[in-house]
């Protein structure tokens, strides 16, 4: 086993409701659900006692360091070149607010492309611990895209590019190319809406 091949048998959760409890749409081009992978952990204990056994102690306390610096440094270039240290993939110009937070366990599942803004305070998981298993899936965030402040983003989900995640919302399914979206869960907004939908990056 290694640091990027989590423990227990892969197995596809496809058309399963997520850790947010909501069922996949077959009206959905792709659901988050499809491209998250589930890791049984047997037993009475839940997933998350199992966290050793998914991840290397070891690489977890590193990234939590990685990612505290990136939390805090005000220089841009410096976030991103700490990003880049622990996996993730980062593109030009990209904007990492402060104190926002990419996934410590599997950061490197994280893809930002060109000029991406993610605000201050969001969160970027790659990873759900439920009861029985815990599921770890990628998130892609595409050129130019915008997330808000204190947005959280689900294991799973695609954002394309030019698309805008307001503040405060809980991105649960694949944000269109272009599409602005608010809300818990979040939502598309219609156009009168778009512009209050609080994208500061700090």
């Amino acid at each position: 086993m290694t640091d990027d091949e989590p423990a227990g048998d892969e197995h596809a959760t496809d058309g399963e409701p997520g850790a947010d409890g909501e069922p996949t749409a077959d009206d959905e081009p792709t659901p988050r659900h499809d491209r998250v992978r589930g890791h049984p952990t047997p037993g009475p204990l839940n997933s998350l006692q199992h966290w050793t056994s998914a991840k290397s102690p070891l690489r977890v306390a590193l990234n939590y360091v990685v990612v505290w610096l990136v939390r805090v440094s005000p220089s841009l270039k410096l976030k991103n070149w700490l990003l880049a240290r622990i996996g993730v993939t980062v593109g030009d110009g990209v904007s990492w607010g402060l104190e926002a937070t990419p996934d410590v366990f599997w950061p490197e599942r994280i893809t930002l492309g060109d000029h991406v803004i993610v605000g201050y305070d969001a969160t970027l998981l790659c990873h759900e611990f439920l009861q029985a298993e815990y599921r770890v899936g990628d998130v892609v965030v595409g050129d130019r895209a915008m997330i808000g402040a204190g947005a959280i983003v689900l294991p799973g989900v695609e954002i394309g590019a030019g698309a805008q995640v307001a503040a405060n919302s809980l991105v649960t399914r694949d944000v269109e190319p272009g599409t602005t979206v608010a809300g818990v869960p979040a939502r598309p907004m219609r156009g009168d809406d778009s512009d209050d939908a609080g994208l500061d990056d700090d």
